[in-house]
């Protein structure tokens, strides 16, 4: 077993084998590796609950924790997914909201466990990238969104 030098800790009340079961069902590059149960009781839980989960994220190496109720997810924390096509951001978005999830503004939405996701698709970052005109159009574009729409934001581009 390698151990990642680097791996993002996610704090979950008690449910970050579904997440990451979740995660590694709907994105590309993901899946779940050990469950560690705990070897006895602890302030959330008793001996022999899930306790640490090791999963990968679109190739982001993770741990789910299960600490319990005292810390919540925020947007200072997000996952930023690149899409190349509307039909991926659809997939993403959809699974995301529709799994208990929630919609936010300008391709953010959030997860029912709380974290949040940047929904991004490429041609949106290319035009950021750009700069000028092209990213002021493309910017004022997905200001009007919640999940991004491809072809009004290469509308925008091409002005």
């Amino acid at each position: 077993m390698t151990i990642a030098k680097n791996t993002i800790c996610l704090w979950y009340e008690k449910d970050a084998e579904a997440a990451a079961n979740f995660y590694a069902e709907t994105f590309p590059d993901s899946f779940v590796g050990a469950v560690h149960r705990a070897p006895s009781d602890f302030p959330s839980g008793k001996a022999g609950d899930v306790l640490t989960v090791d999963f990968t994220v679109a190739g982001i190496p993770c741990i789910g924790l299960n600490g319990g109720p005292v810390f919540k997810h925020s947007e200072a924390f997000s996952f930023q997914i690149a899409t190349d096509d509307q039909e991926e951001t659809d997939r993403y978005w959809n699974a995301i909201v529709g799994n208990g999830g929630e919609e936010s503004v300008c391709g953010w939405c959030k997860d029912k466990w709380g974290i949040s996701w940047q929904i991004t698709p490429r041609t949106l970052t290319e035009a950021m990238t750009a700069g000028g005109d092209e990213a002021k159009r493309a910017f004022e574009a997905m200001m009007e969104m919640k999940k991004i729409d491809v072809a009004v934001i290469e509308a925008a581009r091409r002005g």
